[in-house]
């Protein structure tokens, strides 16, 4: 499913103008990273998809349709949803956080639970975790958990509120990763938020970089932005300003590498894609 933004303001009730004047098309079964510092209006424009955010001009269409005429509690539900340190419920074990959307969509609870059981398969955690409460699992797998449940009604549109910005830096890696292969395998439209400028180009299609205000510096793949940066702040935003994303290429006596503009290898150079599981997707230089 596609999403567009149409024109769309947002002034909250103390005067803050949270978003002024954003359109974009997202497109279908396509990830696209909303991408800016804080104050950008990145997650203000994510909650207007689902309506827990409703705009105070303009308006939000899903394949066309305007979503203000929607019911925003089943809209809700139709809509997957995973935010920073997972939300899951802490009363409920894991099976049943997972199945909770499924539940209040009518659906029994065993088959609800036979079903989170399959998204635990899915998500690279063990079943055995299904019976534990939230508490007695570590922060990666909270997020596991969280991303199982957002995909618990199976929906088309899956969005991600800097899911994981409360891990470490070697987990942040491996949901990244698994991110990647769960759209790869499972086809969705993904609205990702970030501040990452590099979490942005490793996991997005389309990647918007987004000043105060919801105002758009930029919108492209993630190659076209480092090859093209449209002005000095974009320059600045994703590195290049500073030389941090020109590479230049050494040779050693076990091949050759890539160095950055602080003379640091940055990865080694290769010849075609890392695996065959699928087509190569776009990295960062970083």
């Amino acid at each position: 499913m596609s999403i567009e933004f149409l024109s769309i303001t947002k002034e909250f009730g103390d005067g803050t103008l949270a978003v002024e004047d954003f359109s974009l098309l997202m497109p279908s079964r396509k990830t696209t990273v909303l991408v800016g510092s804080s104050g950008s209006g990145k997650t203000t424009l994510l909650r207007m998809i689902n309506r827990m955010v409703d705009p105070t001009s303009g308006r939000v269409e899903i394949d066309g349709e305007d979503i203000s005429a929607k019911a925003p509690v089943s809209l809700r539900r139709s809509i997957g949803y995973v935010m920073q340190n997972s939300g899951l419920l802490p009363h409920l074990r894991v099976i049943d956080n997972v199945a909770t959307v499924p539940v209040l969509n009518g659906v029994s609870r065993k088959d609800a639970r036979a079903l989170a059981l399959e998204l635990l398969d899915t998500v690279g955690l063990a079943r055995e975790l299904a019976e534990r409460y939230p508490s007695q699992l570590s922060g990666g797998q909270q997020q596991r958990v969280g991303v199982a449940r957002g995909l618990a009604a199976n929906p088309n549109i899956l969005l991600m509120d800097e899911p994981f910005g409360a891990v470490d830096p070697i987990v942040r890696a491996e949901l990244q990763q698994e991110t990647i292969r769960l759209q790869r395998d499972l086809d969705k439209t993904v609205v990702f938020v970030t501040h990452d400028i590099d979490e942005a180009f490793l996991l997005g299609d389309q990647v918007v970089i987004l000043e105060k205000g919801a105002r758009v510096a930029q919108v492209g793949s993630p190659s076209e932005i480092l090859a093209n940066p449209a002005s000095e702040f974009v320059a600045d935003f994703i590195g290049a300003a500073r030389g941090k994303r020109a590479l230049s290429i050494r040779a050693t006596a076990n091949g050759s590498v890539l160095i950055d503009g602080d003379g640091r290898t940055a990865g080694v150079l290769v010849d075609g894609p890392p695996d065959d599981s699928g087509p190569p997707r776009q990295r960062s230089a970083a």
